[in-house]
């Protein structure tokens, strides 16, 4: 049973008061938090370690008990005892000696925990017995992150969130489809839940597929001063008939007649909120792109401000000749090739 040195882990002195340990747990926590470090599984032992320590540390007949148990472990082992045969049994009671016997199911671990990255080391349960075991998930404002991860809110570590009882609810997310004249102009969504609860949500000018819209304190709710999460609204952009969008920008297709492209003149483009005039210079190719300035999508972070419309010219042929027609035509194709 290797001995933990919670002192080490959260790189504070013994004689750390109270406001100097939770500082140190803060930093560290945001540090290792496995939300900043996806997929780091020793971020994520770290991370554990700097809870149970916290855990421990913050709370004063914990650290009393620990600090007792640390100098007779270290007698111990420095008279040849070895750490597995350590007499635990002085330290698996309650204070005032009474044995903390209630036994608590898988199903009610799992809750408490949230899955295989809860749960505290060996060390610890040897430690405190049943204790750690059976305090409640609210404990220390600590709940269930993403799936199979245990972490305290990364939200909380910020706010300071750390009162006994104190657990802030998770945020949510919710998918909504809005067309491309509502990611321009901004719209409003009123989303309604079970039991009657309605939200009205504002959706800004500029968003695109992937955008998340932050409602503050309208997720699950918390428990005891712990505030509502938050909902997020993840935006997805149906597609539009006459506009493909890249970025701030829209390309649009516009239809072109052949003398016109030939000779020149002018033609109408539709933009999202407007119809402007673009002058079509003589002998124009098939396929030419003409960038229309701040005729685009607003942008997100300043609206007032828009991307271009890139209009593509496409050939109209004439259709349905007549004889007449034909025969200028023929005389124009000799007039080329003489």
């Amino acid at each position: 049973m290797e001995y933990k040195d919670y002192y080490k882990i959260l790189g504070v002195d013994k004689k750390a008061s109270a406001d100097e340990i939770k500082k140190a747990y803060r930093k560290l926590a945001r540090k290792y938090h496995p939300d900043v470090n996806p997929g780091d599984k020793a971020a994520e032992e770290t991370f554990k370690e700097i809870n149970e320590s916290y855990e421990v540390l913050s709370d004063e007949q914990k650290r009393q008990k620990y600090d007792q148990f640390g100098s007779q472990w270290q007698q111990y082992t420095r008279a040849g005892g070895r750490p597995e045969d350590f007499d635990w049994s002085a330290w698996s009671s309650q204070p005032g000696g009474r044995t903390y016997t209630h036994t608590v199911s898988p199903e009610e671990f799992e809750q408490m925990f949230g899955g295989g990255f809860g749960g505290f080391s060996d060390f610890f349960e040897m430690l405190f017995g049943g204790i750690g075991r059976a305090r409640s998930s609210g404990s220390r404002g600590f709940g269930t992150g993403r799936e199979g991860t245990q972490t305290s809110g990364y939200d909380d570590i910020f706010r300071g969130n750390f009162s006994a009882g104190a657990n802030r609810g998770r945020d949510s997310e919710h998918k909504i489809q809005i067309t491309l004249e509502e990611a321009f102009s901004g719209s409003t969504r009123v989303l309604q839940w079970e039991g009657g609860r309605k939200i009205e949500a504002k959706i800004p000018p500029g968003v695109k597929t992937g955008s998340r819209i932050r409602l503050r304190g309208q997720g699950e709710k918390g428990t005891g001063s712990g505030g509502a999460g938050d909902l997020f609204l993840r935006v997805e952009v149906l597609p539009h008939n006459n506009f493909q969008r890249e970025g701030n920008n829209l390309r649009v297709n516009v239809p072109v007649d052949l003398y016109t492209l030939l000779l020149g003149g002018e033609v109408e483009v539709r933009s999202l909120d407007k119809t402007v005039k673009l002058t079509i210079p003589p002998g124009t190719a098939n396929g030419k792109v003409f960038r229309l300035s701040s005729l685009g999508m607003p942008k997100l972070s300043n609206p007032q401000n828009r991307g271009n419309l890139l209009a593509k010219v496409e050939v109209q042929l004439p259709q349905h000749l007549n004889e007449e027609e034909k025969k200028l035509f023929r005389q124009l194709k000799e007039l080329r090739h003489s």
